[in-house]
């Protein structure tokens, strides 16, 4: 490998997407893609978002979450609804299939970042920890 694929940065990316396939892979057999399965795990987490809200926990493209959230209410995974409040606010949360789909896949991928993570052993949370440091940094 030369010293320009050591970079921090290309190494972030290509664990990015080492991570994605693999995900990706597992989660095949589901019918669900990596992008479809943050939403719906992250649903799992937080009380009925806003897809604002869920855009910003996943740090997914807020108009991105829109067409993922179409697709997963047209598949019967989720449910959009009207804000009560605020009609412009569009809420979202799981279908019991939605919930029947994700439970096992939370379990696959998990099984998954273990295995990805086994190669640091108690260092894990250390690496947690730099990891929520670099998101932190501002880039915008």
């Amino acid at each position: 490998m030369s010293s320009a694929e050591q970079t921090p940065g290309h190494l972030v990316w290509r664990l990015a997407m080492k991570w994605r396939t693999a995900v990706d892979r597992a989660l095949d057999p589901l019918g669900l893609t990596h992008a479809q399965y943050v939403v719906l795990a992250s649903l799992l987490a937080l009380d009925r978002p806003s897809q604002r809200e869920l855009a910003d926990h996943t740090g997914l493209e807020a108009l991105y979450v829109s067409k993922l959230a179409r697709s997963l209410e047209a598949s019967g995974l989720i449910s959009r609804t009207r804000d009560a409040v605020d009609t412009r606010t569009v809420r979202l949360s799981l279908t019991p299939q939605g919930l029947e789909t994700v439970e096992p896949a939370v379990a696959l991928v998990r099984s998954l970042l273990d295995r990805l993570l086994a190669p640091l052993g108690d260092r894990t949370s250390a690496f947690s920890g730099e990891l929520l440091a670099l998101l932190a940094v501002p880039l915008d």
